[in-house]
């Protein structure tokens, strides 16, 4: 059983990060002093759950932790810096920090190193998250210690459901677009100017203007998602926001 650390404050350690082709180094102290910070740990770089899940909902949700308090968000693994900021990239997480704990020393410290051998993982961190504040665990959301990788409370909503349960979360945004094409400009530019980050799949790169028609029934694009809801193209949009007020 893995124990809290609620109440305690977290491990004196050194992280060594490569940085413009440079090393610099940040302690915990300049982290976690006089800050709200929050931390999530798993089990490794490029693995299917951390890269599907626990990053990009905590990057997604890092507008509505910044708008309760939180300082940073950081996540944490048993991995070297190279790997971290590979992974980083690949994850286009601009908003999470990436703390390449490599030997473990941070993982250990806060009782969350384990032996994943049997997968050839060698030690690794199990999957939680915390809020720090000055230095000090004041809430931990750890993962049942059971076979496999459980991924249960350690996510970002719950997270921020804890710090403010009422916390508005910015709904996620999508759409269908095409490179040169001046309607989609014009969305994109309707999305920024209201702060909503977006994904979007390019015809001709990502997806084919059949799975545009298969997913929407139209075939020309922009085509817009919102929160799940389908709102069409650039017009449609414009429309959408005018209602909102």
């Amino acid at each position: 059983m893995l124990q809290s650390h609620e109440g305690q404050r977290v491990p004196d350690v050194i992280f060594h990060i490569r940085e413009n082709n440079e090393w610099v180094d940040r302690s915990t102290d300049e982290i976690f002093n006089g800050r709200t910070v929050v931390v999530f740990g798993l089990p490794g770089a490029f693995t299917p759950t951390c890269s599907s899940s626990h990053v990009p909902r905590f990057n997604e949700l890092a507008p509505a932790f910044w708008d309760n308090g939180v300082d940073e968000i950081i996540c944490v693994s048993v991995n070297d810096t190279f790997v971290m900021n590979e992974w980083q990239k690949d994850q286009k997480a601009e908003n999470v920090t990436f703390l390449p704990d490599g030997n473990g020393d941070f993982t250990a410290g806060m009782g969350m190193l384990v032996d994943k051998s049997d997968l050839g993982f060698g030690d690794r961190s199990w999957r939680y998250s915390m809020l720090v504040k000055d230095g000090v665990v004041e809430k931990m959301f750890i993962e049942p210690f059971v076979a496999g990788d459980p991924f249960e409370v350690s996510d970002a909503d719950t997270m921020l459901d804890y710090i403010n349960p009422r916390a508005k979360k910015p709904e996620f945004v999508f759409l269908f677009s095409k490179a040169g094409c001046p309607h989609c400009a014009r969305a994109k530019t309707l999305l920024e100017q209201r702060g909503m980050n977006y994904e979007e799949a390019v015809v001709g790169r990502d997806v084919s203007s059949r799975a545009v028609r298969a997913a929407t029934g139209k075939s020309t694009v922009p085509q817009i998602y919102i929160g799940g809801r389908y709102i069409g193209g650039s017009d449609d949009l414009e429309q959408y926001f005018a209602r909102q007020g």
